[in-house]
């Protein structure tokens, strides 16, 4: 069985909304942020990404893991890319072009997009986005997030999808990326094909089931 290491509130989420979408069953083992506790490495801390226990599954120390048929695997949208190609169906590629259009937008969201929004969202998570340096991180986000935008606008006015005609694993890696930006409502307004693509995504009940598990978490801190 898939068992996919880390709480609903952090990357995880990417790999628990994808195995909604491909219907798997799957074991959830909530993994903390150490940076989220005051000692990580107590007798009493709760199991977190400095327990000996999940260093030794995962050395580099963060989350999301996967553990799926003897496979350890961590970079949460790798895990996705993974769980597409072993499952097959609609969220995978149909073939090399579908594919390297997937893979194609998944580093995008990698590299150009997702250093900005977690700038974003750790603003927000930290309580300083009414400070000067809050408000100063923002703004330097969103302009970086200018031209990225640009592009997906420019795509979304192509096709409705990112990678095909159709919903696959590249639209859920760059909708859970942008989600962490969704606070800048004037960004999303002036590139309307964006927000409405990002809108499809997240009605989806797959979508709808994770948030509806994260929501319902309780943190041990």
């Amino acid at each position: 069985m898939l068992t996919i290491y880390g709480v609903y509130h952090s990357r995880a989420s990417r790999n628990y909304w994808m195995a909604e979408e491909l219907g798997l069953e799957h074991r959830s083992v909530p993994v903390l942020q150490a940076r989220f506790l005051a000692d990580p490495l107590s007798p009493d801390a709760p199991f977190n990404t400095r327990s000996p226990d999940f260093l030794a599954l995962n050395p580099a120390a963060q989350i999301p893991a996967i553990e799926d048929d003897g496979l350890v695997l961590s970079e949460s949208l790798a895990i996705n890319l993974y769980l597409a190609r072993k499952h097959g169906g609609p969220l995978a590629g149909a073939n090399a072009k579908e594919e390297g259009l997937i893979d194609q937008w998944t580093l995008f969201a990698a590299a150009q997009v997702e250093p900005q929004t977690v700038r974003i969202v750790l603003t927000y998570d930290t309580g300083k986005e009414g400070s000067d340096d809050g408000r100063r991180t923002i703004r330097e986000a969103v302009l970086l997030l200018g031209r990225p935008f640009e592009l997906l606008e420019k795509r979304l006015e192509q096709s409705p999808w990112l990678a095909a005609d159709r919903f696959t694993v590249a639209d859920l890696n760059m909708a859970e990326v942008l989600r962490y930006a969704q606070s800048q409502t004037a960004m999303f307004d002036s590139h309307p094909k964006v927000k409405d693509w990002l809108a499809r995504c997240q009605s989806r009940p797959a979508f709808r089931a994770m948030m509806a598990k994260r929501e319902a978490e309780i943190l041990p801190v």
